[in-house]
């Protein structure tokens, strides 16, 4: 493979960033029927710009039944290889190239995993990514990009636009009020939104050189605050297999280092992610089944553009 080692830093950052992500049902109400069930081709993929601007990227997998198991002995089988795919946005088109965690060297893989707070070993299936390795084409702001995907007789069509990005005007942290917890903080932005146009946005937060992750409730649109300046929480994010915890979640510990990913996203990948979240908020015995919201034309997921911002900042000591 023929790549800089720049290049395949980049490489190794899309695919830890990717294994952080998942596919969920969102909106319309259902009941599944798992006997006349049939796999659909999924589609994960996005295309970033600003700050670390980066290509495109797709994960691409086969659904699985409603009530079927997933571990990680059958995961591997759920990808889908040698796709012919391509990203166009207008001016050129780029064909994107599969690659996987096992096509990596042991050191990149050992970078990979550091990356990740763990071991190479525990890594533990072998993940893959479709890209453009030439990095021929980077996210631009103002363009769109229609994703076509060919494969197993299967076309696939979706297009995305990357708008522009209002940026936070300042971060604050401030003690909580608990006299028990007197080394966490809460983080508040101030930002002032553009008057006259529906924007759509997006946060993930790092700790410490950990792996983004997005906000439990992560996008809003400014329908309420269209046109005002206000000051707004930005809770720590947390993976949603982690137990919640009340009296900490959402808070940073003084002394440590805090990434904020802020992002611009059009309306349809703010659909996707608005209906995903809610669903996954509303799980119980109770809940009702829901299918997934995509901008995917013959098939199910995401294909997404994102502005974004980066901020770093370090917690005070109070």
């Amino acid at each position: 493979m023929d790549t800089t080692h720049t290049e395949m830093n980049k490489i190794q950052y899309i695919l830890a960033a990717l294994l952080f992500l998942g596919l969920y049902a969102c909106e319309t109400q259902f009941t599944p029927d798992d006997s006349e069930y049939e796999p659909e081709v999924v589609v994960e993929g996005y295309i970033e710009a600003g700050d670390r601007p980066t290509p495109p990227y797709v994960i691409l997998t086969r659904s699985q039944p409603y009530f079927s198991e997933l571990n990680i002995n059958n995961f591997e089988e759920l990808f889908i290889h040698n796709a012919e795919m391509t990203v166009s946005d207008g001016d050129q088109t780029v064909s994107l190239t599969e690659i996987c965690l096992n096509d990596l060297t042991p050191e990149q893989q050992e970078t990979l995993a550091g990356f990740l707070g763990t071991s190479s070993d525990s890594l533990g299936l072998n993940f893959c990514v479709y890209t453009d390795l030439t990095f021929s084409m980077i996210g631009q702001v103002g363009k769109s990009y229609e994703l076509n995907i060919e494969t197993e007789g299967e076309v696939l069509e979706a297009v995305t636009t990357i708008p522009p990005l209002s940026e936070i005007d300042s971060l604050i942290f401030d003690p909580i009020p608990d006299p028990d917890n007197d080394t966490l903080q809460e983080l508040t932005g101030a930002f002032s939104d553009p008057a006259g146009t529906a924007n759509y946005y997006r946060y993930f937060t790092a700790v410490n050189e950990e792996g983004l992750l997005p906000g439990l409730s992560s996008v809003v649109d400014d329908k309420i605050f269209d046109g005002q300046s206000f000051e707004f929480p930005i809770p720590k994010a947390q993976r949603r297999t982690e137990e919640i915890d009340p009296f900490t979640y959402g808070y940073f510990l003084e002394g440590d280092t805090v990434v904020v990913k802020w992002c611009a996203i059009d309306q349809a990948h703010f659909d996707f992610w608005n209906t995903l979240e809610f669903n996954a908020a509303n799980q119980g015995p109770f809940a009702s089944y829901t299918r997934i919201t995509s901008n995917v034309d013959g098939g199910l997921g995401i294909w997404g553009g994102y502005a974004a911002k980066y901020y770093e900042e370090i917690v005070p000591f109070d």
